[in-house]
């Protein structure tokens, strides 16, 4: 092989030593930005509003409208869905209970591992749900929950197994996307 031939073989094999180094390093770089950015895969996103920080509602003891105490029971790994309505709610009620009632379906086989906690007067229809709790309506409760009282409607809450209230959906919210959020949740370990 003649010093031509050599030369140029030691520049394409440079060439591509500096083209791995550029590919590896590069998707490096690309992840510091993307991740830094804040941009998020959109299947990692959650469509409820993430409570920074998360209500804690550990320290109450919620009474059951058929009487006893509701625990939190972190070992037992239930999700919670809280709506707590105003006592005046009517149709808006009935409207969402059928929603909870549709999602909560939904979950298939996960389904008891979701209650639904419905403070204060809760529409027969939410009643009849089979994951659905019916509560006391507390002051306590309400005002662990933010923004409970919304001029715009009916906010409904999403509760950790050990009682920290996580996400809150505005009033008019699509239901669908509660069961991806809490779906996804069902997941965790």
């Amino acid at each position: 092989m003649n010093n031509d031939t050599a030369a140029r073989q030691r520049g394409r094999n440079r060439l591509v030593l500096i083209a791995i180094f550029a590919i590896f390093f590069g998707a490096f770089a690309l992840a510091g930005v993307l991740r830094f950015s804040g941009w998020r895969p959109a299947g990692m996103k959650n469509h409820g509003e993430l409570l920074q920080p998360p209500g804690d509602l550990r320290a109450l003891n919620p009474v059951l409208l058929s009487g006893g105490d509701y625990r939190w029971n972190p070992a037992e790994r239930v999700w919670r869905i809280v709506v707590a309505p105003p006592a005046d709610c009517g149709q808006p009620c009935v409207a969402l209970s059928a929603e909870l009632d549709l999602v909560t379906q939904l979950f298939g086989r996960d389904a008891d591992r979701v209650h639904v906690l419905w403070v204060g007067n809760a529409p027969d229809a939410a009643l009849k749900m089979r994951e659905t709790r019916g509560l006391r309506d507390d002051p306590a409760m309400r005002n662990a929950l933010p923004r409970v009282d919304d001029p715009t409607g009916i906010p409904v809450y999403v509760v950790d197994p050990n009682g920290f209230v996580i996400l809150r959906y505005a009033p008019g919210f699509d239901p669908s996307h509660l069961r991806q959020d809490v779906s996804r949740l069902l997941k965790l370990k």
